[in-house]
């Protein structure tokens, strides 16, 4: 009984049960509002939206939509000059000396004068239908004359009023639509990675889109008319690659090398008179000289004369290519006034071109040193034109480089990387680690800076274009104390031969120097109370710097200078070269 009285006790009073069924009520209440919200929630965003609004011909490319617009006037598409270069062509370069925008190619030098309906490839005319204009302070390059010259397509969707830039030869994944539901007809490409993003396009279920990318298990798409945006993986299937373009073709004549062999250039320093052939001895493993022949001789573009045919009749003979050295005398005003005028880069190529013709030559080596680094473009542009050139009468094109440094005109003028690509090969100077300048005796070129520096420029020229440039002088250090006890510290560059010639007379014996790969002598003269150092420049050096040039596998070696070495030495470098590479 106590039991029961106790469970009468604990039964809810009406007001109470009244007050659970309102509980109750809104609890089933908030349940079905929530189910509502989350039914809400789950439902597709049906909201469209323009992804190009204030564009008036938006430029797409690779499933992106692009800062710079288009122009399409009278069926032609215009891309500006700033679009062209960082899309399409790096090298397009626009010469303000004579407002054209100037092309080059492998084989072409493509101009295209502002406002004029005549181009000129090669210095030949061509009819343009559309000219370069300038509007709204842009440079708009027409599309139509260049389509065949590069790997690119341009083409205007007038439905989407959207301009697609595409790379035919590149890959592209493709994705098909597929649809769960029946009543589906469209697959909805949205302007985010979820399904609450506007829409900014649809497909059919069965057709294809181009895919670019992928975020939060959606695919990032772009339509045939060039419309992009996202849509939900599991709305596609991937469908396979398409690439339309063809192979592209490869220059008909690939650059010179030896047969099976590497390449052994050395320089011939002519100061005012070429060497006479009959006092030449054969230089055994050598395959091209260099004579220094060519100068920039003013501000006009005018060239100054060295060469001789007997001398190159003689190499002919001896089984070497010749490649004239043209340089520009060191001169930076003087170069930064040729290099910056179209007309004046001509007049010397055509020289050059001219000079080649007389003198039978096979190459044209270039050594631009002490340029200001405001011209790094424009030295550029200048080999680039020069090349197509040169290659149309079989020269061979080569520049020489220093190893990297902070130094602007000494060596951050050079963009080693785009100068490979225009020529055929590249010239690494690794010598002078210590100046003529410098106020500390050592080394020219001790191993691990001259591996160093090789390293450094391997990292934007390939391997196969790059020859390893070595010297054949050393230099005579002599270190005297100053009252104030300094040392006054000076040189003097001296040969092979004359570096021996000075340890003999001296009774030294040098001591080899592992680490720099070199051989290592020094002198007290009680005379004149001063110490001489020097770092030869021998056999056993030059083995080490060939080991580098098999190493890496380059394409050769560069001697600076013939006539500063030993006899012995072409025996040396041919030998090594010719060895079998090892591991180092």
């Amino acid at each position: 009984m106590e039991l029961e009285r106790n469970k009468v006790e604990h039964r809810p009073k009406r007001g109470q049960l009244i007050s659970m069924g309102i509980l109750i009520s809104l609890l089933l209440g908030l349940a079905s509002t929530a189910y509502i919200w989350r039914f809400l929630e789950s439902q597709p965003n049906k909201e469209w939206v323009d992804p190009y609004i204030g564009k008036q011909f938006p430029v797409i490319y690779k499933g992106e939509l692009l800062q710079e617009e288009a122009w399409v006037k009278d069926g032609e598409i215009y891309l500006t000059y700033e679009l062209f270069k960082e899309k399409i062509d790096r090298n397009v370069f626009w010469d303000e000396s004579i407002q054209s925008v100037i092309i080059t190619t492998e084989d072409k030098v493509i101009r295209l004068p502002n406002k004029q309906i005549e181009g000129f490839i090669n210095d030949n005319p061509f009819s343009l239908r559309f000219p370069v204009t300038i509007k709204e302070g842009h440079k708009w390059i027409p599309t139509s004359p260049l389509m065949e010259m590069y790997p690119f397509n341009v083409t205007y969707n007038e439905t989407s009023n959207v301009v697609i830039l595409s790379n035919p030869y590149e890959p592209v994944q493709l994705a098909t639509g597929v649809l769960n539901q029946e009543e589906e007809d469209f697959i909805y490409i949205r302007n985010d990675s979820t399904n609450k993003a506007p829409i900014v396009a649809q497909f059919k279920n069965g057709e294809e889109v181009e895919v670019y990318g992928e975020k939060n298990g959606w695919y990032l798409v772009q339509t045939l008319d060039g419309m992009i945006g996202f849509v939900d993986k599991q709305q596609t299937v991937l469908s396979g690659i398409r690439v339309t373009g063809k192979q592209m073709k490869e220059r008909e004549k690939p650059s010179w090398n030896p047969l099976g062999g590497k390449i052994n250039l050395t320089w011939e320093h002519v100061i005012k008179k070429n060497p006479s052939p009959k006092e030449l001895l054969p230089l055994p493993g050598v395959n091209v000289v260099s004579p220094t022949w060519f100068s920039l001789m003013d501000k006009e573009g005018n060239l100054s004369n060295k060469a001789e045919l007997s001398y190159v009749k003689w190499a002919h003979s001896q089984g070497y290519q010749v490649w004239a050295l043209f340089n520009n005398r060191f001169d930076p005003d003087v170069t930064h006034d040729v290099l910056s005028d179209f007309m004046k880069r001509k007049r010397v190529i055509q020289q050059l071109i001219q000079f080649s013709s007389l003198y039978q030559l096979d190459g044209i080596n270039i050594d631009f040193e002490n340029v200001y680094l405001k011209d790094k473009e424009l030295l550029v542009q200048f080999v680039r034109e020069m090349a197509p050139y040169l290659h149309e009468q079989n020269l061979t094109l080569s520049i020489d480089v220093t190893i990297k440094s902070p130094s602007e005109n000494w060596s951050l003028f050079y963009d080693r990387k785009r100068l490979a690509e225009a020529v055929d090969y590249v010239v690494v100077m690794t010598y002078d680690e210590h100046w003529a300048s410098s106020t500390k005796a050592g080394s020219v070129a001790s191993l691990p800076w001259v591996e160093k520096g090789l390293l450094g420029v391997l990292e934007e020229v390939p391997a196969e274009k790059l020859l390893l440039g070595v010297p054949f002088y050393t230099r005579l250090w002599k270190e005297e104390s100053q009252a104030d006890g300094s040392i006054k510290v000076s040189q003097k560059a001296i040969s092979m031969m004359a570096a021996e010639k000075w340890i003999k007379e001296k009774r030294i014996t040098p001591q080899w120097l592992e680490d720099l790969g070199q051989w290592y002598a020094e002198y007290n003269d009680p005379k004149d109370q001063a110490v001489y150092r020097i770092w030869l420049e021998n056999e056993d050096s030059m083995r080490k710097r060939i080991q580098l040039v098999k190493k890496y596998d380059l394409a050769g070696i560069a001697s600076w200078r013939r006539g500063f070495e030993k006899p012995e030495i072409w025996i040396t470098i041919e030998e090594e070269m010719e060895k079998r590479p090892s591991n180092y």
